[in-house]
């Protein structure tokens, strides 16, 4: 038994290769090759692109695959609704970062453009095509959309009077002295399946300890363990230091006077935290790197 797998090709490529490995596959990808060697004998992936992946796996050319939000909109919009999709899993990151993307209406900044209502019968310029129409069709506004092939950020105003693009800190943007004016849609990962995988047992079984391990890789992003010894009088200034909810676990050691702490922390505070603890009497301090956290 085989589950065939799409692992999106192009800017999401390599922060997916890498999830994956956080989460205990390790694919192997060849500039030659369309199929990544996985360490993972009942799984069979593929690159595809993600703006097609939803396509691919409603028509059950592939069981499953990772796509953006927005992607999956796209192909729902072309297909009336009617596209056999379903979500598994939510997958928070992003090409940059463990975030989500945003599909931004812009226009110059020396422009007359301040609302979507202002670009009444103006071109738009997008790869996010229906979507966009969408947008400008609950608002009421006629405009022109049309594809763009990359590099949209440059289009305004000679080739186009505003754009919608993805945009994840909105550097490029300001680059090219665009104006953001709206948010059209929000995006993150989801991995996605059809109705046949879902209805056959082991594929479901399948997907759903990958999407686990999936989650706990990104839960994990960002965070590191500590442990570290304190005498059980100083216990208390300890745990005050401690960010609160962490709930960390407090454990006895053979010396009575003494307990262990261990306790899971953003990695960003450690930095500050570290001296603060040893000041406040702990002792044998680790810091040890997570790849995974299952809630």
């Amino acid at each position: 038994m085989k589950l065939r797998l799409g692992i999106p090709k192009g800017s999401l490529q390599d922060a997916t290769v890498s999830l994956f490995a956080r989460a205990g596959f390790n694919l192997h990808v060849s500039s030659r090759s369309y199929f990544p060697a996985t360490d993972d004998p009942e799984l069979e992936c593929m690159l595809i692109r993600a703006q097609e992946m939803a396509r691919y796996v409603s028509d059950g050319v592939i069981d499953a695959g990772l796509t953006g939000l927005d992607w999956i909109a796209e192909h729902r919009l072309a297909a009336n609704g009617s596209a056999d999709i379903e979500s598994i899993a939510d997958l928070v990151y992003a090409k940059q970062s463990f975030g989500k993307v945003r599909w931004v209406l812009a226009a110059p900044e020396d422009s007359r453009f301040t609302t979507a209502a202002d670009f009444e019968g103006s071109t738009i310029a997008t790869e996010l095509v229906r979507v966009t129409q969408h947008y400008f069709a609950n608002r009421g506004v006629n405009v022109n959309v049309e594809f763009s092939w990359g590099a949209t950020e440059v289009k305004p105003p000679e080739l186009a009077d505003g754009i919608v693009e993805a945009t994840e800190t909105g550097s490029t943007l300001r680059a090219n002295r665009l104006r953001i004016l709206d948010t059209v849609l929000e995006s993150h990962t989801q991995l996605i399946a059809n109705a046949a995988t879902l209805a056959d047992a082991w594929k479901r079984e399948k997907l759903d300890n990958i999407s686990v391990l999936l989650r706990a890789a990104i839960e994990a992003q960002g965070r590191v363990g500590i442990m570290l010894n304190v005498q059980r009088d100083g216990l208390r200034r300890i745990l005050d230091l401690l960010p609160a909810l962490r709930r960390p676990t407090v454990s006895s050691l053979s010396d009575e006077d003494w307990v262990a702490v261990n306790t899971i922390l953003e990695e960003k505070t450690v930095r500050d935290l570290i001296p603060k603890l040893k000041a406040a009497g702990a002792e044998g301090i680790v810091e040890y790197p997570l790849n995974k956290i299952v809630l």
